[in-house]
């Protein structure tokens, strides 16, 4: 879900402890964020009203109380696009979404069901359900919910495509702005990219998101003789900000200039996830990037836009810093709805505009009526949450002149539909010219890989002449040259990012794996055992060293590492793919197959995982069950031409040629340097008779890999058959020399024949 807003622990979490992590406390260690509520104790009437308002409801524990969903009766959902079903059920007081597919007999296959443990949303809108796992991270579940039309299911902005993430992990970023600052360790933030919450996480959006942290003001409240103004100077009160600093407050969690493909948020490395507080410039903490003017985004209408469209408008524009988000929304209190919407905001455009609007109905050059809000900030449904409707906060004289309601599919652009091109700054505008901000604008360009090639060039050019103390601008750095096939030059900069912070697991990982991509294995094995030292249950790092391990053939230590992967994390998809087809290749088909099926039970969209099943299937016969996941792996990816090999040589062991030709014929087009299916695509061509093109395919296959002693066999075969005796016994002699005995045998006889011609 987009970016709504969030507050603090219910626990007592100290503001020092936060920041100690991330630089230099922002505020006297002593003033520390309190149970919330505390507030109540001389706020109660504020603190109650507050507790029913959107933000207030930002995230719970689901309860009956708290419960508008149908878990009952409408409580299912087919997802066409990706053949998944779900379910959402209640079973002894706890909440459920299950989701499953239909096996090749029609049986449930690939089922799971995850307990949801939180809800984000108040449901004025859209909710999202949440599952803690036994690490400690948090799961996005694929299913949601929306208000729209009574209320009804659907998938969660992201998952409405063929392939919907099944761990989509919450980040620290989706939890700034969708909950209260949470509990986290402290290290993890600096050593793992996978974002950890420990304790009981707070429970939605309280008063110190706003008013900053609260031990202060409670102290000084407390104490006796304490003067008026001293409480009063003790908390943020944003209404006593300066404008700037004000809608500062609101756009921590309101402004995102898109959640598309763009690097429109970029914290500053010096700062941590959770280190902002009210009454400081926004962008002390982050950075803002958007979209050029007049590239086609200019109209973007999203659900975390509100303050990007308000900025937008004349109104706010040529107030002056008059015109604040406080200007007609109350935080405290839940916004009216229906009629009493339509009175309360109308009201706040007419303390404005009355004078001048008395003129022009008088005139006649405007209607009458008392609804402001229907014409000049509209309903729309936004462009990212398809199926969210939401007020359009750019006010304009005349909305745009199509249906705004109208139904939007989600998107999933391409890569060559992706926007490329330069990424501007948006927030602050103009960017200070300092060296760090040109740093953090080369950043824009590389992180997301918009502009790429200008952005390296900038950002290689801004870094050697200021060199950063931060490590995340060499990680940038690094991942930039990576994606840009400069593997050596991304070694060195991982490298550089090393020797700035040498306890971070996440630098010596991307450091070992540009080092494996440079060819320098020794130094990246190296990187790797320093990395385990440091985190020795670090489920990646066992498994990038057991890839590392197979890839220099050592299979044994490969699958032990692996496994000790799988068993940190059991939701290693990957590691379960790679470790069924290290298994199968060793042998242990029954350890392969039940690998196989972790991983489609994990992520059954995942074709990897779906070939590897298919083979493990195929080699204990189970040839409908074979060529069932097989089908799925090209289906899934129907551009990678050896899934389409195999599920083609499976048609061929169930004697359908022509559905294994259409097959290999697909696999060829995906990757016409497969030599393996040039030459199936051959002996299917010879079955046919169609000898030249089947001596054709075979000619391709041994060009590609001379040393294929079967498409030797078949070319020497098929060109004996053509009366080309002199070519024939020469690819017959190549054949005669395989390391497989049968080839071998079946080239000699053939060329015994040959000689006795």
């Amino acid at each position: 879900m987009a970016r709504i807003g969030f507050i603090l622990s219910a626990l007592f979490l100290a503001a020092a402890a936060i920041l100690a992590s991330t630089g230099p406390p922002q505020t006297p260690s002593h003033n520390e964020y309190v149970d919330p509520r505390a507030c109540a104790q001389c706020h109660s009437q504020i603190y109650e009203s507050y507790r029913r308002t959107s933000m207030g409801q930002s995230l719970f524990r689901p309860t009956p109380a708290n419960t508008v969903e149908d878990y009952t009766t409408q409580h299912t959902f087919d997802h066409a696009l990706s053949g998944t079903h779900y379910s959402m059920t209640i079973r002894d007081g706890a909440y459920y979404q299950r989701r499953w597919q239909t096996d090749f007999d029609g049986s449930d296959t690939n089922v799971e069901e995850m307990k949801i443990d939180y809800v984000i949303g108040s449901g004025d809108h859209a909710r999202s359900y949440l599952h803690r796992t036994a690490l400690g991270t948090l799961i996005e579940l694929p299913l949601g919910w929306y208000s729209e039309r009574g209320g009804y299911w659907a998938m969660s902005p992201g998952f409405d495509s063929h392939h919907p993430q099944t761990r989509r992990l919450v980040s620290y970023e989706c939890m700034f702005c969708h909950n209260g600052y949470p509990q986290s360790p402290t290290a993890n933030q600096a050593r793992s990219p996978d974002p950890v919450f420990s304790g009981e996480l707070p429970e939605g959006i309280d008063c110190q998101r706003c008013h900053g942290p609260g031990a202060r003001h409670i102290h000084t409240a407390q104490t006796p003789g304490a003067k008026p103004a001293d409480i009063s100077a003790s908390i943020v009160n944003p209404a006593r900000l300066s404008p700037k600093l004000q809608m500062d407050t609101c756009m921590e969690c309101h402004l995102e200039p898109t959640s598309g493909r763009l690097p429109a948020l970029i914290r500053r490395f010096n700062r941590g996830p959770f280190s902002y507080i009210p009454g400081q410039p926004l962008e002390d903490f982050i950075l803002y990037f958007d979209h050029p003017p007049g590239r086609g985004y200019d109209d973007k209408f999203e659900i975390a836009g509100a303050a990007y469209r308000l900025r937008k408008s004349r109104c706010f524009l040529e107030s002056k810093g008059a015109l604040t988000c406080l200007t007609c929304h109350d935080p405290h209190q839940s916004l009216p709805a229906g009629k009493a919407a339509v009175s309360y905001f109308s009201a706040r455009c007419r303390s404005c505009h009355e004078p001048a609007l008395g003129t022009l109905v008088a005139s006649g050059k405007h209607t009458d009526s008392p609804d402001c809000m229907s014409c000049h900030m509209p309903q729309r449904r936004t462009e990212d949450v398809v199926h969210a409707v939401v007020t359009d906060h750019f006010i304009q004289r005349l909305p745009p002149n199509r249906d705004l309601l109208a139904e939007l599919p989600e998107r999933h652009l391409s890569e060559a539909d992706e926007y490329h091109g330069e990424v501007v700054p948006y927030y602050p505008s103009p960017l200070p010219p300092t060296g760090e901000n040109s740093l953090y604008k080369a950043v824009a360009q590389v992180a997301l890989q918009n502009n790429l090639q200008q952005g390296l060039a900038d950002l290689s050019r801004e870094m050697s002449q200021r060199p950063p103390r931060e490590m995340e601008f060499y990680t940038t750095l690094g991942d930039a040259w990576r994606n840009g096939g400069k593997p050596k030059e991304a070694a060195a900069a991982f490298q550089h990012a090393v020797l700035l912070s040498p306890t971070s697991v996440t630098a010596l990982q991307a450091l070992a794996g540009a080092l494996k991509a440079s060819g320098d294995v020794t130094r990246s094995e190296g990187t790797l055992k320093r990395a385990l030292q440091l985190a020795p249950q670090d489920a990646n790092v066992w498994y990038q060293y057991g890839m590392l391990d197979a890839g220099l053939g050592r299979t044994g230590s490969a699958i032990d590492k692996v496994t000790k992967a799988v068993s940190l994390n059991p939701d290693l998809t990957e590691g379960y793919t790679s470790l069924a087809g290290m298994l199968l290749a060793a042998g242990q088909v029954d350890l392969a197959a039940a690998a196989a099926q972790r991983a489609l039970v994990i992520d059954p969209y995942d074709a990897a995982a779906c070939n590897v099943a298919g083979r493990t299937l195929a080699s204990k016969g189970q040839n409908s069950e074979a060529l069932f996941d097989f089908k799925k792996a090209t289906q899934l990816r129907s551009s990678y031409g050896p899934y389409q090999y195999d599920y083609a040589l499976m048609l061929v062991r169930l004697n359908r040629f022509d559905d294994a030709q259409a097959a290999v014929e697909a696999g060829i087009k995906a990757d016409p340097n497969l030599s393996a299916a040039h030459e199936l695509l051959g002996s299917l061509l010879a079955r046919r008779s169609q000898m030249a093109d089947a001596t054709r395919e075979y000619r391709r296959a041994v060009e590609l890999q001379p040393d294929f002693s079967r498409a030797q066999l078949d070319l020497g075969l098929a060109l004996a058959a053509q009366g080309d005796l002199t070519a024939a016994a020469d690819h017959l002699r190549r054949a005669a020399a395989a390391h497989d005995p049968a080839i071998a045998q079946r080239a000699a006889q053939a060329l015994e024949r040959i000689e006795q011609r």
